[in-house]
């Protein structure tokens, strides 16, 4: 009897003989040993530190190849394990650079052998437990719960893959994008964001010129974006490593905070000084007040580059004298630079019963002849006006892809269960996998792959079949293809491991 429509038929492979579906995955084990992730995991974290079973870095690493595999759920361990050949690969390099007193303290953490190379699901848990806080989300108050000392160590083993990445590719600028992500869930223990759904809302802070999650704050659905955002961005700054000589920052209107301003332009920071930001800022019918006194010769055109050329957009800018009551109420009020853009909505018949504020998401303003979509920007940069709208928006394009990528790309979308400490712990578990994957485009794969998305990695690179045999105490990985361009990848990760 055929099994399908087509002349082929499927069988079970009986002997093993180590195939695998995954002969690209171990290159991100061996970019993993460069940098050192392990060690640090263990380190850092606490949470099986002279214990019995599973280590640290052996859940966490489990979890962060999981990610980049494309698993995205902890039952999805399981398919790590069928896989015959990464068994053997993943269980054999757990050994290398221990000594044999290293070794036999492995050893005796099992009271049974065991044979598995990945913790079992119920085993994840069980780790993901050890973050639990004593916490119960509450609706209508805007709530941040502290950060266990095994949550901090996750931080920390990122700080560390910071400082590798700083070390092979310094850099003396660090643009810190600050902005919130809602990940949609239907967990009865979360609670809804201003979007109506129930969700988290982690606050990130990327590292613009790295590419790289700096910092992340893993918050209830109600928590506003800009709540606390000072002390966020402080501890974003903690987290860059040496050789960064000045800081930048970008954030949307959530980041419109005037305690926060005035840190950054009052130089209160003692490490990097006064750092220059550019911020949205509400358009309140104050401020579309003062953008409707601004004289018609006052607004400039917009330009971009393109191809080498600057052309003019169709958006405009000008400066606005604008000064809100929050600085206006004190004599030490700071002053800044509010710039507004705008540009012309091409009109369209209205439905009936529609009105205004129904018919755009966005803020409008109507003139004589003329109606605009406005947009406000604070700044204390001395740049011209098209410089710094510019500088801003190249904000919304690489941090925003991040928030799409961790949450579809990887599993930042889909967490584990209801506990908030035990999804806190998952959300940076899933940071590790993805700083991981961008440090190794950054550093092995080239500009080519900088700016493609996982599933095609994984397609070229990672889903690679091939057979894991074991000779003369060496694992061979025998592959089908691409056997010249994973030889070139390990050859330039060797080199990352002198450097």
């Amino acid at each position: 009897m055929t099994q399908g429509a087509l002349p082929f038929k499927y069988e079970s492979e009986k002997q093993g003989l180590g195939l695998t579906a995954l002969g690209g995955l171990p290159v991100y084990l061996d970019m993993a040993q460069a940098m050192g992730m392990a060690d640090s995991i263990d380190r850092h974290v606490g949470v099986r530190r002279d214990g019995q079973g599973w280590t640290d870095s052996q859940v966490v690493m489990s979890l962060v190849l999981m990610n980049i595999a494309g698993g995205e759920c902890v039952d999805d361990l399981e398919i790590l394990e069928r896989d015959e050949g990464f068994r053997k690969i993943f269980l054999n390099t757990q050994w290398y650079g221990k000594s044999r007193k290293e070794r036999r303290l492995l050893e005796r953490r099992w009271r049974k052998s065991s044979d598995r190379a990945v913790p079992s699901p119920s085993a994840v848990f069980r780790y993901l437990a050890a973050f639990g806080l004593d916490y119960q989300p509450t609706s209508g108050s805007a709530v941040i719960p502290r950060v266990s000392s095994h949550l901090t160590g996750l931080m920390q083993a990122n700080r560390d893959l910071l400082s590798f990445k700083q070390g092979c590719r310094p850099q003396s600028v660090a643009t810190v994008d600050m902005d919130a992500t809602l990940i949609e869930t239907h967990k009865s223990e979360a609670l809804y964001g201003y979007k109506g759904f129930a969700a988290y809302q982690p606050l990130n802070a990327w590292w613009a010129e790295q590419g790289l999650v700096l910092h992340s704050e893993f918050r209830d659905g109600n928590v506003p974006a800009g709540y606390e955002q000072l002390r966020v961005f402080k501890e974003a700054l903690a987290c860059l490593p040496e050789g960064i000589e000045s800081v930048q920052m970008r954030s949307d209107s959530a980041g419109y905070q005037h305690d926060l301003l005035k840190y950054c332009d009052n130089g209160q920071d003692s490490r990097f000084g006064r750092i220059e930001f550019a911020v949205g800022c509400p358009v309140s019918k104050e401020f579309k007040k003062a953008v409707a006194e601004v004289d018609e010769t006052d607004w400039h055109p917009v330009w971009v580059e393109k191809d080498g050329q600057q052309v003019a957009t169709k958006r405009q800018w000008a400066e606005v004298c604008f000064v809100p009551y929050e600085l206006a109420r004190t004599k030490t009020g700071r002053e800044y630079r509010y710039l507004a853009t705008r540009e012309v909505i091409q009109e369209q018949q209205s439905l009936p019963g529609m009105s205004d504020q129904e018919e755009y998401p966005f803020p409008t303003l109507t003139t004589k002849n003329h109606k605009y979509k406005i947009f406000g920007i604070v700044t204390n940069k001395d740049t011209g006006g098209s410089e710094v709208i510019n500088w801003l928006y190249k904000r919304c394009g690489a941090s925003e892809e991040a928030h799409r990528a961790m949450k579809d790309d990887f599993a930042g979308g889909k967490l584990p269960c209801g506990g908030f400490g035990e999804n806190g712990a998952w959300w940076w578990i899933m940071i590790l996998a993805f700083n991981l994957n961008a440090v190794m485009k950054s550093l092995v794969l080239g500009t080519e792959w900088a700016a493609r998305r996982m599933k095609a990695i994984r397609f070229a690179l990672i889903h690679i079949p091939g057979r894991v045999v074991q000779r003369s105490r060496q694992l061979i990985v025998r592959c089908a293809r691409d056997l010249d361009w994973l030889l070139d990848i390990r050859s330039k990760i060797k080199i990352l491991c002198a450097t």
